[in-house]
């Protein structure tokens, strides 16, 4: 099955906003077996709408398409279709009351410009917004299922899971099945000629994604048998690369998985960061359940601080500087006694641009681990950004976290 993803909308294709619908719709379409086979963002002009969705229903059997269901004149999606359709606008009567009910909870009264959005195609089936006040809708168009959602992202993603998705099922099993592995500590090139061969063997498609710091690979099986290839090429994908750099599957983030692993161990994680300045905290806490696993963490930026704070001796820093091992272990073996966790982790470097010298370049960090049973520390220079040079400390501290608890602190 054929599939094409439309993202509608002016500030998209002005670049006022980033389009990542798109990205985001596609690998769940592929994900769930549906080849895509075009990605087209397109603005806010009727004409243009109209001709773009006659053509794409004439090649694909999918058309799912987000953007411009709003209460706004520029928000003409639902218009554009009817008009392809060649019926006109009915008023559900039910989405509109749901409008209402919602913008009453949150103390506001709708607008007339409001009801525009429960007007839909003739014909069309309703998909109920949770998230948000603009309606979906599923229309036949052509010989194509065509599926329109807002184009708000956190609406889109509700919207497809729990409406699109299930209407897609009975078309799409057995055609293509992808596994993604996700990897840290290995560079694209690196990971690329450690897997080679590995499509030929298994008759599989390898496909890579950066996503900075991490590399995502992609193990794509078509045909018959496709769900056990895929397994079974993307089981020798671990093999080859090894458990240290491929962490998880599917949509999972690297501190969700070490959260995960410290919650089966019954252990508990503190943080003391002075170069990432709380981007280890944001990462342990971007999704929910890390009350689970994390206790907490000092951003301890200046000296006074790693003193006051963790403890760490000013004849230390003083000898050393604060961006040095002995203060790193300092700081984790302070986090660890302050905070109470089973395991911390510090942090101390020089995240530039500026304030480099010859022995501590920009770019160095020191990270250390510490626990009842020891404490492991690492130093590592990283190109790139301040920004660049904080994400990559962040998640190499966190590798060290996760290797303590795989292999222990001789590893």
């Amino acid at each position: 099955m054929s599939a094409a993803v439309l993202c509608i909308g002016t500030e998209l294709t002005r670049g006022e906003i980033v389009n990542t619908n798109a990205s985001w719709l596609s690998e769940e379409l592929t994900d769930r077996g549906i080849e895509v086979g075009a990605i087209e963002t397109i603005a806010d002009d009727r004409p243009l709408i109209v001709e773009t969705l006659h053509r794409l229903s004439a090649k694909h059997l999918v058309i799912v398409c987000t953007g411009g269901l709003g209460p706004t004149t520029d928000d003409i999606t639902s218009e554009c279709v009817a008009e392809a359709l060649g019926v006109p606008l009915v008023r559900d009567e039910a989405s509109l009351a749901a409008i209402r009910t919602r913008m009453e909870k949150f103390g506001r009264v709708m607008a007339e410009s409001n009801k525009k959005q429960a007007d839909f195609p003739t014909g069309a089936r309703v998909l109920q917004n949770r998230k948000g006040t603009a309606p979906g809708f599923q229309v036949a168009l052509g010989h194509a299922q065509a599926f329109f959602m807002p184009g708000v992202p956190r609406e889109m993603k509700s919207m497809f899971g729990e409406q699109v998705a299930p209407a897609l099922e009975p078309f799409v099993k057995g055609q293509m099945f992808q596994v993604r592995l996700k990897t840290f500590g290995m560079t694209e090139s690196a990971v690329n000629d450690r897997l080679d061969g590995i499509e030929a063997e298994h008759a599989v498609t390898l496909a890579y994604r950066a996503h900075f710091p991490e590399i995502e690979v992609k193990v794509l099986a078509r045909g018959d048998n496709c769900a056990d290839r895929a397994r079974t090429a993307a089981d020798a994908v671990i093999t080859r690369l090894g458990p240290d750099v491929v962490y998880g599957e599917g949509d999972v983030t690297f501190a969700q998985q070490l959260g995960k692993l410290l919650v089966e161990r019954k252990l508990t994680l503190a943080v003391a960061e002075s170069c990432t300045g709380g981007t280890v905290g944001r990462l342990l806490t971007e999704r929910g359940g890390a009350s689970e696993f994390f206790v907490g963490g000092v951003i301890c930026y200046a000296n006074r601080v790693k003193e006051g704070l963790l403890g760490v001796p000013a004849p230390l820093l003083a000898e050393h500087g604060a961006v040095s091992a002995p203060v790193a272990r300092s700081m984790a073996q302070g986090a660890l006694a302050e905070l109470g966790s089973d395991l911390a982790l510090a942090l101390t470097g020089v995240a530039g641009p500026g304030g480099g010298t010859s022995d501590k370049p920009v770019g160095l960090v020191h990270f250390a681990v510490a626990s009842l049973a020891g404490i492991s520390d690492r130093q590592m220079v990283f190109p790139g950004s301040r920004t660049q040079v904080r994400d990559l400390a962040a998640f190499a501290g966190l590798s060290l976290v996760r290797k303590v608890l795989l292999h222990g602190h001789d590893a």
